[in-house]
């Protein structure tokens, strides 16, 4: 990679995290204060099906992290998962739609996150992996089943205000796939999206998660399902809200579990 495509993809980045109001940074970042990003090691494994382009966002994030302070390493392979030891890590950002993972790779992966290493990542580089792994699944809290209309114009809409993720962040549109997703009932969700009856006349009014967070034994987690090619984030909002997934992600072993519980479905007993 050219220093002369790095400055131009942190130019990009700059720029749309310049439309944002300044008190929207500091939920999770106080102004003057170090990010918690700062010292923390990172994997950032990016590969799978090219046509969600996980090299520009990989171009995106890896410079804005180490702009914060954190040793980032970079893998196009996911042996990265066996080769490496992940429990010495803070953080995974993982950007691989579909493809297949090896039993030896998930349970590393698996077993590094349920040990206290956060995951952080996107659309289907989080959400549409593996999709044999009903274990990795499990971990992420959802999995991608479609996306009606393929790229249309969609409204995300914040539903937790004070969140550090979402706080401070109004609703905002997007011209990108709106993901259809399985989810666990017990995520925290943060925004979600309402889908239309035009492409798919039996789930007009359905709301759908956009965006959660989630424990996967002593690691967090957090998902966004916005990020379908690396252009989608020059929607400020949808940068913002991933670089704080980010930053929420990689405090698992420095700060205690958040205490939530959120089922879908109430006890009709009760």
């Amino acid at each position: 990679m050219t220093t002369r495509r790095l400055f131009i993809k942190r130019s990009a980045v700059l720029a749309a995290a310049a439309l944002i109001a300044p008190e929207f940074y500091g939920v999770q970042q106080k102004t003057g204060s170090p990010s918690p990003l700062q010292g923390k090691k990172v994997l950032f494994v990016w590969g799978g099906w090219m046509g969600h382009e996980p090299d520009k966002c990989r171009d995106i994030f890896v410079p804005w992290m180490e702009s914060e302070g954190a040793k980032v390493t970079v893998s196009d392979t996911l042996d990265a998962y066996v080769n490496m030891n992940l429990k010495e890590l803070d953080l995974i950002v993982q950007v691989w739609t579909m493809g297949q993972i090896t039993s030896a790779q998930e349970k590393a992966l698996l077993d590094a996150v349920k040990s206290g290493v956060g995951i952080a990542g996107w659309h289907g580089g989080l959400g549409d992996s593996f999709r044999n792994n009903t274990e990795y699944q499990f971990m992420v809290g959802g999995q991608w089943v479609a996306h009606p209309g393929g790229v249309i114009d969609y409204r995300v809409n914040i539903i937790d205000k004070k969140d550090p993720v979402t706080a401070g962040l109004t609703d905002f549109d997007m011209h990108s796939e709106q993901y259809y997703v399985h989810v666990d009932p017990n995520v925290k969700v943060l925004a979600t999206t309402t889908f239309t009856d035009k492409y798919a006349s039996w789930i007009g009014g359905t709301v759908v998660p956009v965006t959660w967070k989630k424990m996967y034994g002593n690691g967090r987690v957090f998902y966004s399902s916005l990020g379908h090619v690396a252009a989608d984030f020059n929607v400020p909002q949808a940068l913002e809200i991933q670089k704080r997934g980010i930053r929420w992600a990689c405090m698992s072993k420095h700060e205690p579990p958040e205490p939530w519980k959120q089922p879908v479905y109430k006890n009709a007993g009760k």
